[in-house]
């Protein structure tokens, strides 16, 4: 196992390599970094002039990619294009404040996930069955920003009516918290609800399917006519197998989580992953936004990487050396 992560440690390494260089030409080529500032009257053009110089904007392409690599690892990413603040410690905050959010509703996801999936798949056809499957179709069909404003009004009408403040519906935090920790979990409530009701609707369904390819397999009946008991069965033998596809799709949607979860930051005003990459675009600076690709493309590789180690630990029949 240990000589497999370092090879597919070592492997990472072009690959990064490779999506740094396409994420900084592809960004680069989007157009000119300057045009949107050079639109703001109090901006003169030695303030350009020390930007060009600064960023390198008058070298060839390839020799940019270069300087911005030397900030990347030398220099915090770099600067944003017209501050001279590093970008990293914006990247450290907004993904902290992500991870919060994330590993709070992939959690509770799971959970309920395998339990309606496995209960489905031991009950199929039954009423509950029926049931799960029904919901899991309206959570895939409801769209993110349409269920995170429901919730909202929601909750802002439970405030109006009764004057007791069950969630909040903005920001990360009050001005002056009795208790920080309860106070943050008040306010990432309602868009951890949203994450969850849309995550358990996808995973409920692998874990299903999972679970019925797995207890019909000549194994899990060998077990039931040694008289093993069902629940048994079902958590050792079935269970285990099963959730080889669900923890690719967990670990794979995890890294891609983190990245941003743009829709959902964007409506609860969260200072997150995906409102940085939204303010961003918006102000069209380059050079967060290649940071924030960059270190993206990392949490992919690095929870791809997990899932694959997880898989050895499932399934003793994966042999990695």
């Amino acid at each position: 196992m240990f000589t497999y992560i370092v090879r597919r440690l070592l492997y990472s390494i072009p690959v990064l390599i490779i999506t740094s260089f396409l994420i900084f030409m592809f960004v680069s080529a989007s157009g000119d970094p300057l045009n949107q500032v050079r639109q703001i009257p109090r901006v003169s053009q030695k303030t350009i002039d020390n930007i060009i110089e600064r960023k390198h904007l008058e070298e060839p392409l390839i020799v940019q990619y270069g300087y911005w690599v030397k900030d990347a690892v030398t220099n915090q990413f770099g600067t944003s294009l017209l501050s001279d603040e590093p970008i990293l410690p914006d990247i450290r905050r907004v993904l902290g404040n992500t991870m919060q959010l994330v590993i709070m509703a992939e959690i509770i996801s799971a959970i309920l996930a395998l339990l309606i999936g496995v209960v489905s798949a031991v009950r199929q056809y039954s009423v509950f069955d029926y049931a799960a499957t029904s919901l899991s179709f309206l959570g895939f069909s409801t769209p993110v920003f349409w269920l995170a404003l429901l919730l909202q009004i929601l909750f802002v009408t439970i405030y109006l009516k009764t004057g007791t403040r069950v969630f909040f519906t903005g920001g990360l935090s009050s001005p002056n918290p009795s208790n920080f920790w309860i106070d943050r979990l008040q306010h990432l409530a309602l868009p951890t609800i949203t994450l969850v009701i849309l995550s358990v609707a996808q995973y409920s369904r692998y874990v299903r399917a999972s679970m019925l390819e797995v207890v019909n397999s000549d194994y899990v009946r060998t077990a039931r006519a040694k008289g093993v008991r069902e629940s048994r069965v079902v958590m050792k033998h079935a269970l285990r197998n099963a959730m080889i596809p669900f923890v690719t799709v967990l670990a794979l949607d995890f890294g891609g989580l983190l990245g941003g979860v743009i829709a959902t930051e964007t409506v609860f005003s969260l200072d997150g992953m995906g409102r940085y990459l939204i303010a961003n675009l918006s102000e069209r600076d380059v050079y967060p936004l290649m940071a924030w690709l960059m270190v993206t493309a990392v949490i992919v590789i690095a929870f791809n990487l997990l899932a694959d180690i997880l898989y050895g630990i499932l399934d003793p029949r994966i042999r990695y050396d």
